[in-house]
């Protein structure tokens, strides 16, 4: 094949497969040559692939399809036929230029989220051949180009009435469990197949009264089941007009809904006195009385405000209301027209309430250039307010809320607003209008502990060791809190260098602290593989611990001390892997000097970085029993800090009194 085990160029060398333009990989066609194992972690830096075909191969193994896709100008995307488990992978969801999707004949499992939203171009869909389940996602209806859509061979549940205004040429929805009745519109395909299903057998429900001609109300009766295109030829007596009863029928109808009207008319010029002014004009989905919108001055920041059940919010104009009136009271009937969110057992929130409309002016409409961030939960977008405050806006992807529910929403809010740790990101406010679901934090300007040592960067000096050791006592604390202080424990499952963000005095903030619940694990399992940071029982039974924390922490430690990736592909095969290549040499202090970060240029202590090895040891074992708990991390972590400040106050002389032997005790 010409591929090699390292190294290489696959464009000049003529990999079999891969298609080039110039010196960047377009395509990788790769199709029923028994390949196995999974997908690289990292594809997602290929900016210039097109085409990916790896299909009718045995990748997978029975492991998720890897979250880190090529997204950027992948069109087409073949991986049928392996062996990948798991659900649709979010990532597809990012891909805007695809337009040939093909995971047939895997073992895919879950409901299909909503991934569809932002695909235009995407013209052929095939699912079929494994075991998805669940009603299909709302979000079908925007694929405005889709031709080709196969579903056959599942166990799809609900109707199909989502599919019913797509373009579609070739339709097959065959062996699933899908109910109700097949719209009319899908009858039209050429190529429909739809058997195996326990579709409805009667006419289907009327429209609303009075949407269609009286004529083809009465045909439809006349011929219960049949098809759209099928003739009725029934006697001339049944069929040459609208019966006595029918008009009778339709005269009473008109009587009593006239009625109706006249009752709700008057009854409404009766309260339109009494009725201030600035409520007749809210907004017919509005949550709050407009007394209590801002002024909407441009990008000003809410105020603080303590809700017990906040209803779900709604439109909020940019311009303010006129004649607002203050300290506005509503009757009954008007707190009962309001929309509200059920109670549930969420705790009171103390947080910033934010408008779509703030949080969109203040990212210049969650322009990319804002974008900062983007890892399991959804992107991250820099906010720079009127008033010169920066902070941080998280807009949630549909895999943290599935149900896209405002009470689930509001339990997360609740949940995450009751972490408060000087090393934690803490939630400065959120936002729920619109079917959005956006958190907000505080913004570091130092961004994020891998930036800081993995991307280079002419203006940042490279972090000091005592820096390094300030870092990983203060990320240390805050996990300490979630597993020990937090009632029930937290399990971060997402712990890795990029979730830990620096202070203008390098203080470390742990953010995603509290979302994990709301995220399967399959779904972390997903982002960790081949990351580096995925400790090994999860990859062999998907299930995260407070141990498996600790793991990933040991990963971050050991970033720290050598200032290498978890996983870098372009090192040599034996020192891809951090973890691995590392351990051996914790306890050998000459190969503790070579794997140190050479950013350090050798400003470290050597007792002080091998006391920081044998806690990176700790946490690395294999076996999670043998794994200390956060508590102990802490605690060797404040010895060896206390040791370092003794002997940098000996060194100032302050203790020059003291006996060589006894300092060589002391530190020993």
């Amino acid at each position: 094949m010409g591929w090699k085990a390292s190294g290489g160029d696959p464009c000049s060398e003529s990999w079999q497969g891969i298609t080039c333009s110039g010196s960047s990989v377009t395509a990788i066609k790769l199709p029923g040559l028994g390949l196995s194992g999974n997908l690289a972690y990292n594809m997602n830096t290929m900016d210039s692939l097109v085409e990916l075909d790896m299909s009718q191969n045995s990748l997978g193994g029975g492991q998720q399809i890897q979250y880190n896709l090529p997204n950027k100008k992948l069109e087409r995307l073949n991986l049928a036929g392996n062996q990948f488990s798991g659900a649709v992978p979010y990532s597809i969801s990012t891909m805007p230029k695809l337009q040939y999707l093909n995971l047939n004949h895997n073992q895919l499992s879950g409901d299909i989220t909503d991934i569809f939203s932002n695909l235009p171009s995407l013209t052929t869909v095939d699912l079929s051949s494994n075991s998805l389940t669940g009603n299909l996602p709302q979000s079908f209806t925007s694929l405005s180009s889709l031709k080709t859509l196969y579903l056959q061979n599942n166990q799809l549940t609900g109707s199909i009435n989502v599919l019913a205004n797509l373009p579609l040429d070739d339709l097959n929805v065959a062996n699933n469990r899908f109910t109700g009745w097949i719209p009319n519109e899908l009858k039209k395909i050429n190529s429909l197949q739809t058997d195996g299903n326990s579709w409805s057998t009667g006419s289907a429900p009327p429209p609303p009264p009075f949407t269609a001609p009286p004529h083809s109300r009465s045909n439809r009766r006349k011929s219960p089941g049949q098809h759209s295109n099928g003739n009725n030829n029934s006697s001339s007596g049944g069929s040459s007009g609208i019966g006595a009863g029918a008009i009778a029928g339709i005269i009473v109808s008109v009587l009593v809904i006239g009625a109706v009207v006249a009752f709700f008319l008057i009854k409404r010029k009766q309260r339109k006195g009494t009725i201030p002014e600035h409520y007749e004009q809210r907004q017919p989905f509005n949550s709050f009385p407009s007394n209590e919108v801002k002024e909407m001055k441009p990008i000003q920041e809410a105020t603080t405000v303590e809700v017990e059940s906040l209803p779900s919010p709604a439109a909020v104009s940019l311009k303010p209301p006129p004649k607002i009136v203050r300290n506005q009271s509503f009757d009954d009937d008007d707190i009962a027209s309001k929309p509200v969110v059920k109670k549930s057992n969420a705790a009171p929130v103390k947080a910033t309430v934010y408008s779509v409309a703030d949080l969109q002016m203040a990212t210049d409409s969650f322009n990319m250039d804002n974008l900062i961030g983007e890892g399991t939960f959804g992107r991250v977008y820099r906010a720079q307010f009127s008033d010169t405050k920066v902070l941080a806006v998280k807009k949630l992807n549909s895999t943290v809320l599935p149900s896209q529910s405002s009470d689930d929403f509001y339990e997360l809010v609740s949940n995450i607003s009751k972490l408060h740790h000087p090393n934690l990101s803490e939630l400065v406010g959120y936002c729920m209008e619109h079917g959005q679901h956006l958190l907000v934090f505080d913004f570091y300007r130092n961004g994020s502990l891998h930036d800081m040592l993995h991307l280079s960067d002419e203006y940042n000096k490279p972090l000091s060791w005592n820096s390094r050791v300030k870092i990983a006592l203060g990320s240390a604390r805050a996990l300490e809190h979630l597993h020990e202080i937090c009632s029930p424990s937290i399990i971060h499952k997402n712990f890795k260098s990029s979730n830990i963000l620096l202070d203008t005095e390098l203080n470390p903030h742990i953010s995603d602290a509290g979302l994990s619940n709301f995220v399967p694990d399959a779904e972390f399992q997903a982002s960790d593989q081949g990351s580096g940071y995925g400790a090994p029982e999860v990859d062999m039974t998907g299930q995260y611990t407070l141990k498996s924390d600790v793991y990933s922490f040991g990963i971050v430690m050991l970033e720290l001390l050598t200032g290498r990736k978890p996983f870098d592909s372009s090192r040599p095969r034996s020192e891809q892997s951090l973890v691995r290549w590392a351990t051996p040499q914790l306890h050998d202090i000459d190969a503790l000097d070579r794997m140190v970060d050479p950013a350090l240029k050798g400003l470290y202590p050597a007792k002080s970085l091998s006391r920081f090895a044998d806690v990176v040891a700790l946490c690395v074992q294999p076996e999670p029993e043998f794994r200390p708990p956060m508590s102990e991390v802490v605690q060797a972590l404040v010895r060896l800090v206390q040791r370092a400040n003794m002997t940098r106050r000996m060194l100032d002389g302050e203790e020059a009194s003291r006996r060589p032997d006894d300092q060589d005790h002391e530190f020993a």
